[in-house]
């Protein structure tokens, strides 16, 4: 929702990047004011992550997490769970943490391999306990045994600089892993959410998903009702041609005899381009001022084709990509020297948590993009209704948390470390001059930040719970597990002979014949 204001400016709702780590407890930001830069740029809610180690609680994650929150925060926060590991414990802290605790997404790695990273039955089990409690999966998509190779060859090949990141993370180990995700969350009905998409490539793997057929399958009515507004076409043969406002679609053999069949449905799946990822790009990594390389080292890696941007924030228009985050996680230049002889220990991470809206303003709507609307959509709507937040968050209205930006079009900023309240000692997009800025910043009612002054205090903030089975995500998967179970197809038994496989073997008589001549 959007409103017109004074002179030019805009009063907007302003909930939460899906993802802002910006409570992770190696991170100098967290503990010296990443909500409060947040809060400077616009974003009134973020959503954090409880990570357990491999064999570790996840419970007890959510709890120290809730512990070191609770007093400081300054906005109002969330929380997704990490899975790192499988166990009949982890499913049943699962299921208490979404039925009790307030926690409706769980976050699965394919990437670190050895320390986070959990391989494809693992994954398949936690997809089917995320559907089962109605819950939404997450994937850090990228290929951990890909990634694990390339890094030994690039160091032998004796590159340890920022550049081996990117080169031992192309494009292929996060585009595989999307369409792997993607998969085995289809096989089991489990809404998707893919995190920083960082590629075309992967966010071509995810536009075809969510488009392949956007419909439901009606085998009695033998029509095709798309998901977006467009031609309802009455089909009589198995193949249909549906014209809706954008594409043409070719669905092949959609009806079937069988009751309740549905093929060619679009996915279920959810694609988050990062500020980073539509703000820079990776030719940094082979800057020669190591310092600068480091500085944008995070995973998946930017990517070093400069085009990239762009074509992600036209998908992001156009709806094929659906919300815009951060993965804000800062380390200062001394941290990052962690890795000055070994790029594979350079802590990963960048800041944007405070830059998020300006950039998406400046790349999107400034540049005629997408308008104010799908920009309201993208930075905050979209992901409450994801999350099920909304309509408490993400909306402006009555019963609604009072969360509102006053936002000025017109207005520029040259983002720069010397002048931003995130507490690291660089800024990826530093020069970047960007059009639109927030004036002003309300949390729950309260003016937290104005003129470019913050007036927050710790512990103002709230847990925000989240209920499951949210329904701007769940409402199609429950229509489609009515509808569209698979059935048997009903066919006369088979009458015939059987025969045994072992029946082509060496037969008893030749085995005793052997048998026989050997003992004489």
């Amino acid at each position: 929702m959007i409103e017109k204001w004074k002179e030019g400016t805009i009063l907007t709702t302003q909930c939460c990047p899906p993802r802002a780590s910006v409570s992770a407890l190696q991170a100098r930001c967290a503990r010296r004011g990443g909500l409060q830069a947040a809060l400077a740029g616009g974003t009134t809610t973020i959503i954090d992550f409880a990570i357990p180690p491999k064999g570790g609680s996840l419970l007890e994650a959510f709890h120290t997490w809730r512990r070191w929150a609770d007093p400081k925060v300054c906005c109002d926060y969330s929380l997704h769970v990490a899975v790192t590991w499988w166990s009949e414990q982890v499913k049943e802290e699962m299921a208490i943490l979404a039925q009790e605790k307030g926690v409706n997404s769980f976050k699965m790695f394919m990437a670190y391999k050895d320390l986070f990273m959990v391989r494809d039955p693992e994954l398949y089990a936690a997809f089917s306990q995320c559907k089962e409690i109605g819950a939404i999966a997450q994937v850090h998509a990228e290929n951990g045994d890909l990634i694990a190779e390339g890094a030994k060859k690039m160091l032998a090949l004796g590159i340890t600089g920022p550049e081996g990141h990117e080169l031992c993370r192309p494009e292929a180990a996060e585009v595989e892993a999307t369409f792997r995700a993607i998969a085995l969350a289809s096989a089991v009905s489990c809404p998707l959410y893919v995190v920083h998409v960082m590629s075309k490539s992967a966010a071509r793997v995810i536009a075809d998903a969510r488009r392949d057929v956007r419909g439901i399958c009606c085998p009695k009515r033998r029509v095709l009702v798309p998901a977006a507004p467009g031609t309802i076409s009455t089909v009589s043969g198995r193949r249909i041609h549906l014209v809706e406002r954008r594409f043409i679609y070719h669905a092949s053999r959609v009806l079937s005899r069988s009751k309740g069949s549905c093929t060619r449905l679009g996915k279920v799946v959810y694609g988050e381009p990062i500020a980073a990822s539509l703000g820079t790009d990776g030719t940094h990594y082979w800057h020669e001022d190591w310092c600068h390389a480091a500085h944008h080292v995070m995973s998946p890696p930017l990517r070093p084709d400069p085009s990239t941007p762009g074509f992600l924030m036209n998908l992001l228009a156009n709806d094929d990509l659906s919300t815009t985050a951060t993965d804000h996680c800062t380390f200062n230049t001394c941290q990052k020297a962690l890795g000055k002889d070994d790029f594979t220990k350079i802590p990963n991470g960048v800041n944007g948590v405070e830059d998020r809206m300006s950039v998406i303003w400046e790349k999107g709507v400034h540049s005629g993009k997408m308008d104010e609307n799908r920009f309201v959509a993208v930075t905050s709507t979209n992901a409450a209704k994801i999350f099920n937040l909304y309509p408490r968050k993400g909306r402006i209205a009555v019963g609604a948390d009072a969360d509102i930006v006053i936002w000025d079009p017109n207005a520029t900023r040259t983002i720069s470390a010397k002048t931003h309240h995130q507490a690291v000692n660089f800024n990826i997009f530093e020069g970047m001059v960007c059009h639109g800025v927030p004036l002003v910043t309300i949390s729950r009612g309260k003016v937290v930040y104005e003129a470019g002054a913050l007036n927050v205090t710790p512990g103002h903030g709230k847990f925000i719970p989240r209920k499951p089975f949210a329904e701007y995500v769940y409402k199609r998967i429950q229509q489609r597990d009515q509808t569209c179970t698979p059935t048997p197809v009903e066919r006369a038994p088979y009458r015939g002979e059987v025969i045994s496989l072992r029946s082509r073997e060496a037969p008893e008589d030749a085995t005793a014949g052997t048998g026989t001549q050997a003992a004489s």
